[in-house]
């Protein structure tokens, strides 16, 4: 017992060392630098983009309808980046937008990574039996196309935001399923857990207290490559009209409400587009990242 209180505080004073050394091998990947930055404003302007938006996202300029970006003929500083078909403004509703994506992949994240670490530790401790029939049920929630079982989902609860981050969620949930799982059946026969066991260590604390703090760094990396999948879905379900209802400024109902106006009006399309594109785009990189810092097999000798 007393081995055991002592490798716990060695563990906690080594942890400014661990976090120095994965920002050691987090910033050799310059690409999950630039991702870890744009994921920062991405972040700040969810929480604050209310207050900086210079108009309302739901205010309605007649008189500006369908006016072009500041730098192309027609445009004005009033509008910087023009206006939607309503006449609202596009900078104030691609800025307010960023809350929902964010609120969406904290949401979808979190709903997903609990239920799912929860029913793979029961899966990996669980007998053969009960194994067998969870890890069953993942299966046949895998065979289904994703954004095809999200949008049946939605479809019996009713379209809303609300929904479609349940929908989601219960969509991803399997891959963490079979992640904690598998990293459960990798540690459990290690000599720290029989030591625990032998020491008594009940069910419970063998699962969360001994097993699940290191079978994280897996999860830590899946968590951030769900982020951007649960944005992209939600953005989806929102161009298809089953994710968030107008006016709500999410950047999949943006493209589905600009879709005829493409030809006519390009900025109504692209700029949402870009912002789905770059946000994703910039969370991959940071995953990617993370997977490199937190896996000792990609470490750099």
């Amino acid at each position: 017992m007393d081995d055991a209180l002592s490798a716990e505080a060695e563990t906690v004073q080594d942890r400014p060392g661990r976090l120095r050394e994965f920002w050691f091998y987090f910033r050799e990947n310059r690409g999950a630098v630039i991702g870890l930055w744009i994921f920062a404003v991405f972040a700040f302007l969810a929480f604050f983009g209310p207050w900086i938006a210079p108009h309302d996202a739901t205010a309605q300029y007649r008189t500006a309808t369908l006016q072009p970006p500041v730098w192309q003929d027609g445009g004005s500083w009033t509008h910087i980046l023009g206006t939607d078909p309503l006449g609202r403004d596009m900078l104030s509703r691609l800025i307010v937008g960023a809350r929902y994506s964010f609120f969406v992949g904290v949401v979808v994240v979190s709903i997903a990574a609990t239920g799912g670490i929860i029913i793979g530790l029961i899966a990996g401790f669980a007998p053969k039996w009960v194994d067998s029939i969870i890890m069953r049920i993942m299966d046949i929630v895998l065979a289904f196309p994703s954004l095809l079982l999200a949008l049946v989902l939605v479809a019996i609860l009713g379209p809303s935001l609300t929904n479609a981050m349940i929908a989601i969620a219960i969509v991803l949930q399997p891959h963490y399923v079979r992640l904690t799982r598998a990293s459960v059946l990798s540690e459990r026969q290690k000599d720290y857990v029989v030591s625990a066991r032998v020491a008594g260590a009940g069910i419970f604390r063998l699962m969360f207290i001994t097993v699940l703090p290191n079978c994280l760094a897996p999860i830590i990396v899946q968590a951030a490559l769900s982020f951007s999948t649960a944005i992209l879905d939600a953005a989806a379900l929102g161009f298809l009209g089953m994710g968030a209802q107008p006016p709500t400024p999410e950047w999949g109902t943006m493209l589905a409400e600009a879709r005829e106006f493409i030809l006519r009006a390009w900025w109504v399309v692209t700029f949402p587009g870009l912002a789905i594109l770059v946000t994703v785009l910039a969370i991959n990189l940071m995953g990617d990242g993370l997977r490199d810092a937190l896996d000792p097999k990609l470490k750099r000798s």
